[in-house]
């Protein structure tokens, strides 16, 4: 049966005097004891009763203390300024980016605290926002089901191979207003970027259906300032369909796909995800007709 938290230090104190007088066999039986007493580990019961316990007061093992409460808070705010920008990509204008908040009036910095915040790695950074860009910054949840009938007939597309990136190849994806659940219907953005010059267009449509897709991709390619010329799209259903690729095959239009669960294959529109849709209209969930018009407006207003 083990012992209170509270007299253990006297177990300690007590049998460590036995222990360091006691031979190398009545010391394994001392031990022995010590453990069942304690529920300590043996090695560890093993310093405790050579050396002593620590003082009453004294602090824990382990690194000191770094950053503290003030540089946290400081962090969290910069990164915030910084749109919550990954560790490698904030810590090397971290001064830049700190004097334009001090500036603002968004920081008021300690100077020992101002220090520390610039000298603080990047590992470090990401390490201390985890759990704040946990809930400032969610993860949309992926709904792109594999679509496998017509994937042998659709060539895989892993970098830029096309006419020297001309203007009028496009990258497109769907992008899910479902906030944290897939069940039931919700709104969709198609968004579509072109590789050339980052020319960027979105259209809400009420769900992922073939035909509410094919739907949005035709009033892109009307808005278009240039011929559409080849489309690369991910392994959903709601682009990998006959419908689509005979439309492409129609309209002399290059088709291509990305490699399943490679996401960075679709580096130019995965950025764009993020940075328009997720950017301007969050991570919640939109289902309604109305918010369907409301969506339309906001990429209106953004077109101009």
């Amino acid at each position: 049966m083990g012992v209170r938290r509270e007299s253990k230090r006297d177990v300690v104190e007590r049998m460590g005097r036995l222990y360091r007088g006691a031979s190398r066999a009545e010391k394994g039986q001392l031990l022995d004891r010590f453990v069942e007493l304690t529920g300590y580990h043996r090695k560890y019961g093993v310093g405790l009763l050579r050396h002593g316990p620590m003082p009453m007061g004294g602090r824990g093992g382990g690194r000191p203390i770094v950053y503290g409460p003030k540089v946290l808070c400081a962090l969290e705010v910069a990164a915030q300024g910084a749109g919550w920008i990954c560790g490698k990509r904030l810590a090397p204008f971290m001064a830049e980016l700190v004097a334009a908040l001090e500036e603002e009036g968004a920081l008021a910095l300690e100077p020992e605290v101002r220090a520390a915040l610039l000298r603080i790695s990047a590992a470090t950074i990401d390490r201390r926002l985890r759990l704040a860009k946990r809930g400032e910054k969610p993860r949309g949840i992926t709904t792109t089901k594999l679509g496998s009938l017509l994937k042998r007939q659709v060539p895989v597309r892993t970098h830029t191979l096309w006419e020297g990136e001309k203007a009028g190849f496009l990258e497109i994806d769907t992008v899910a207003h479902c906030g944290t659940s897939t069940m039931g219907s919700y709104l969709c953005t198609l968004n579509a970027v072109d590789i050339a010059t980052q020319w960027t267009e979105c259209e809400a449509v009420s769900g992922k259906t073939q035909r509410a897709v094919f739907a949005a991709i035709e009033q892109i390619r009307s808005r278009l300032p240039f011929a559409l010329l080849g489309i690369d799209f991910d392994n959903g259903s709601e682009f990998l369909n006959e419908h689509l690729i005979r439309y492409c095959q129609a309209e002399k239009i290059t088709y291509t796909r990305c490699r399943a669960y490679h996401k960075d294959d679709q580096a130019h529109v995965e950025q764009k995800n993020w940075l328009v849709v997720r950017g301007f209209v969050g991570y919640d969930r939109f289902e309604s007709p109305a918010a369907l018009v409301q969506l339309c407006r906001v990429y209106e207003l953004l077109r101009v």
